[in-house]
C-alpha cells in the first residue's frame, strides 16, 4: 500500500468513525435484542499470502458449528431478518473501519479471501494480494450481483464450493488485476461513490473483461 493510499484511508476512517459511533451502537443494540449474542462476526481472512488477520462485521447469520467456505443457497436459511437488511444496505460492513484503522485492509481493493482459497490458488492470489484488500472494489461492484445469483442456486456446500472456485474466483481475480493496473486516489473515490449509489462508473464498466458470466 502506498503512503498516499494509507494516509487517505486513515484520514477518511477517522472522519467517519465519530459520526458512525451512534449508528454502530444502535445496530449493535438491535442485533442484541432481536438476535442475541454475538453481535459481531469475526473471522480469519488474508491480507497477503501468509498474512492472516481477523475481519470484523456485524453478524447476519445464525451460529453454526464448523461453518466454512463462502455463503451460497445452502446457507440462505441461516440469514436472520436483521441480517438481510444489513446485507442489502451493506451496513454489516461498518465494523471494518476497525480493520482499516489497523491497516489490515483499505477502503478500496480486492475483497480479502479465505485462507483456503489463497492456499489453493497461490499464484493467482500472489498477484491479486499485491493490492491491499478493501471493503469495496471493482470486482465487488462489477460482479457481486452475478456472484450472488450463481451461489444462490447452490443447494449443498460442495456445489457452492465448486461454483465459487470455477466461476467466481477467476473472474473476480481478473477484475482485481484490472483495478491494480489503474488504481489511484481519484479512482478509489469514484469506486467508493459508486458503492454508495450502487452504480458502477461507466469508464470502470468498460474495463471489465470478460463478461461477468464468462
Amino acid at each position: 500500500m502506498t503512503p498516499a493510499k494509507r494516509a487517505f484511508d486513515l484520514v477518511l476512517a477517522l472522519v467517519l468513525a465519530f459520526p458512525l459511533v451512534p449508528l454502530v451502537a444502535g445496530i449493535s443494540l438491535w442485533i442484541l435484542i432481536r438476535e442475541g449474542r454475538p453481535v459481531f462476526y469475526v473471522a480469519e481472512r488474508m491480507k497477503a499470502p501468509g498474512q492472516p488477520f481477523m475481519l470484523w462485521k456485524f453478524r447476519t447469520m445464525t451460529i453454526a458449528q464448523n461453518d466454512s467456505g463462502v455463503s451460497g443457497g445452502d446457507k440462505a436459511d441461516r440469514i436472520t431478518p436483521t441480517g438481510r437488511f444489513l446485507r442489502r444496505t451493506r451496513l454489516d460492513e461498518i465494523p471494518q473501519l476497525f480493520n482499516i484503522l489497523r491497516g489490515d485492509i483499505s477502503f478500496v481493493g480486492p475483497r480479502p479471501p479465505l485462507r483456503r482459497y489463497v492456499e489453493r490458488f497461490p499464484a493467482l492470489y500472489a498477484e491479486v494480494l499485491k493490492s491491499r484488500p478493501g471493503v469495496t472494489g471493482l470486482a465487488t461492484l462489477a460482479y457481486h450481483r452475478t456472484e450472488e445469483r450463481l451461489l444462490a442456486r447452490c443447494r449443498t456446500p460442495e456445489e457452492t464450493e465448486a461454483v465459487y472456485t470455477r466461476r467466481c474466483v477467476p473472474t473476480k481475480a481478473r477484475l482485481d488485476l484490472i483495478y491494480a493496473r489503474n488504481h489511484n486516489v481519484c479512482y478509489d473515490l469514484r469506486l467508493m461513490v459508486a458503492t454508495v449509489f450502487h452504480r458502477l462508473p461507466l469508464r470502470a464498466a468498460r474495463r471489465r473483461q470478460p463478461s461477468a458470466d464468462g
